[in-house]
């Protein structure tokens, strides 16, 4: 059993450790500070952690473990080698997936509405982009965080859609289940928006891009695909007389303005961004449903993807270590921010304000997508997704408040870590006894 002296010790320990103090006062790394003096809500510890930039030699997190893709591949090995006919399911037969051919036209609609409203939204909100390296800033003014990784300072100009909204391309395969596209076809296989390859290969007919439309399944025998259409082909094909990788010569076309949709808005930019928020969760939402069954390909080092169920053979990649994969990509399962990238961009809390955001206080501020945070200028509400992310429930402070505060809370820190390496030691009580003395005053004054 603890003696007294002890359990005093500890009681005075989780006194400093539960009243918090530098985030009783508006000062928090990250945290809520809806905090009540008497208790303190459980609300005020919900908050994200705002993603770090990742390194050049770091890898992609899988979908999948690693220890599961090895059991899958054994059993693939196990399959291969007895002559058992395997029944595939849609979309894995080359049958397309009937509940997801609506949510197909729905996502290539919606990405048409998002690029209309985003481009009528940037003529009256400026956007920044820096000429150096890839940051991108949403508002009047542009910040000045030291986030550059060529020089001290970004250079800033005025930025394009595709900063906002980033144009990720992916090959066009007439048949999603033949064979990759090889290293010799990249010039002669098209190349388009890899959500409009999605939409098509979910079941939207585009003529200028066709595709194969099956009506027979295809089997796995043994490890390999009977197809019988090819067999036994119909009269009837739409795409009999196409070669699945000719060459076409044909940039990939950028979103066309739906005349339609802006002529429902008007002129009023706080429409276009409810209207552009409204779009953006579309094609969030659709893509993940879509790519619950439609296969996309990532590279785990480049941003490079393909849609299909595996990657093509074209060695273009220029990331980590390329040479020892003679410049082929390190296919993996692609995540829905691997196919809509979202930029992320630091969070303005006063679009209006005239200040820019400091280096000093980049603690305090908060990150959004370039799109949410551009809509969200504009007059569009943000989905409770973001709340925590925007960090709006954060004090900013200002430079001779912040330097106070940062000494104080280093100091409590040293204590609580003083306490907790000293527990067994005598001498430690009067220094505590006097620093709790003393953030009681420091907290009074601030109250004032």
């Amino acid at each position: 059993m603890l003696s007294r002296l002890v359990l005093d010790f500890i009681n005075r320990r989780d006194f400093l450790m539960k009243r918090n103090w530098f985030g009783y006062y508006g000062i928090s790394r990250g945290k809520s500070t809806q905090v009540s003096s008497s208790t303190m809500s459980v609300e005020a510890y919900k908050y994200i952690e705002l993603l770090r930039r990742p390194r050049k030699s770091e890898r992609k997190p899988f979908v999948v473990g690693v220890n599961e893709l090895k059991r899958r591949a054994r059993m693939e090995k196990e399959m291969k080698q007895e002559p058992i006919k395997i029944i595939l399911r849609p979309p894995e037969n080359g049958i397309l997936v009937k509940n997801l051919v609506p949510v197909a036209h729905q996502v290539y609609t919606a990405r048409l509405e998002l690029f209309t409203c985003v481009s009528k939204v940037m003529e009256c909100i400026p956007v920044y982009s820096c000429s150096v390296c890839e940051d991108v800033h949403v508002g009047p003014v542009p910040h000045m965080i030291r986030t550059c990784r060529f020089r001290k300072e970004h250079r800033w100009e005025i930025g394009s859609m595709e900063r906002v909204l980033p144009l990720l391309e992916s090959f066009h395969l007439y048949d999603r289940l033949g064979r990759a596209v090889s290293h010799e076809e990249c010039l002669q296989v098209d190349r388009i928006p890899a959500i409009i390859e999605l939409c098509v290969q979910a079941g939207v007919d585009i003529p200028d891009y066709p595709t194969r439309r099956r009506d027979f399944p295809v089997y796995n025998i043994a490890g390999k695909m009977i197809d019988f259409e090819r067999r036994f082909p119909k009269d009837d094909s739409p795409g009999k007389d196409i070669n699945p990788f000719v060459v076409r010569r044909r940039k990939a076309q950028k979103p066309v303005k739906d005349n339609k949709s802006l002529d429902l808005i008007g002129n009023d930019l706080q429409g276009y961004a409810v209207r552009g928020m409204d779009a953006w969760e579309k094609v969030r939402l659709g893509v993940f449903k879509l790519m619950q069954k439609y296969a996309v390909q990532t590279c785990g080092f480049c941003s490079e993807v393909q849609v299909g169920p595996k990657g093509h053979r074209v060695r273009e990649c220029k990331a980590y270590k390329h040479q020892m994969r003679d410049g082929q990509h390190a296919w993996q399962e692609a995540t829905i921010d691997n196919l809509l990238p979202p930029v992320f961009v630091w969070h303005v809390q006063d679009p209006k304000g005239k200040v820019p955001l400091l280096d000093e206080l980049k603690r305090y501020y908060g990150k959004l997508p370039a799109a949410v945070e551009l809509l969200w200028q504009a007059g569009a509400h943000v989905a409770e997704d973001y709340r925590h992310a925007m960090r709006g429930d954060v004090a900013v402070p200002i430079l001779d408040e912040e330097s106070y505060t940062f000494g104080f809370r280093v100091r409590v820190e040293e204590m609580a870590q003083m306490v907790e390496s000293e527990i067994g030691e005598n001498a430690k009580f009067a220094p505590l006894f006097e620093f709790e003395q003393e953030a009681q005053k420091t907290m009074g004054h601030l109250s004032k």
